[in-house]
């Protein structure tokens, strides 16, 4: 007899294949605001990574693709898109990092939504798994 998980465990690993969505639909945002219109965002001073505005917008755009994909995959319990989950929001914190000097809060606001999908996935994701079986 398998123990029931706790409803507030699925909860948030629920969360974060929602997060995982919303995140995408940022980054798809982001990215298709910088392809269309390169004067959008302004760089406030020099940077290591001094991409072209375009350049941004189609690493946005097809980060936020794969979010979208892997929290769908998420919640269908399937344990390779948990895997990648955490991977790709790591990368996106990575990439908004890298992002700031061009929108600073936004870049913020999606780093701190990468963070709390990375802790949901890795302590209650197992979970979702649980409800499937």
């Amino acid at each position: 007899m398998s123990e029931r998980p706790s409803p507030w465990a699925i909860t948030w690993a629920f969360f974060a294949a929602v997060m995982l969505m919303i995140a995408g639909a940022f980054q798809l945002i982001a990215g298709v605001v910088a392809i269309l219109e390169d004067e959008f965002y302004v760089v406030g001073r020099e940077w290591t990574f001094q991409f072209d505005v375009s350049t941004w917008g189609w690493i946005h755009a097809l980060l936020g693709v794969v979010l979208v994909l892997v929290g769908v995959g998420i919640l269908t319990g399937n344990l390779a898109a948990r895997i990648v989950g955490v991977i790709v929001a790591g990368l996106s914190a990575i990439v908004n990092f890298a992002f700031l000097p061009w929108y600073p809060v936004w870049a913020i606001v999606v780093i701190a939504i990468d963070i709390a999908i990375i802790w949901a996935l890795t302590a209650h994701g197992r979970d979702v798994e649980a409800v499937d079986a």
